[in-house]
């Protein structure tokens, strides 16, 4: 799908208003291939990204687990390893 777009559920602390509309926005553009709207299309693409935006946030605050909340710092440093083992160090 859209690697810009993050797991935004079972973090501590949670998911910030931000965060949720910064992911809907990344998921509005993919759908529309726009980066940002033409004049005629900004109020349809403005809609959609605070539709989004209300229908993710009400996902996450109604899906529950019985896993530990995951710590941001750890699972930013799994994926700078997992980008350095797949793209290299750049330390050549």
């Amino acid at each position: 799908m859209c690697r810009n777009i993050k797991t935004l559920f079972n973090f501590d602390p949670p998911a910030t208003e931000e965060e949720v509309q910064a992911a809907s926005l990344q998921f509005v553009r993919k759908l529309s291939g726009f980066q940002s709207p033409s004049k005629a299309n900004e109020e349809a693409f403005g809609r959609a990204i605070r539709e989004v935006t209300a229908a993710a946030q009400t996902l996450l605050d109604s899906l529950v687990t019985n896993a530990d909340p995951r710590n941001r710092e750890v699972e930013i440093e799994r994926a700078r390893t997992r980008n350095a083992k797949r793209f290299g160090s750049g330390e050549d």
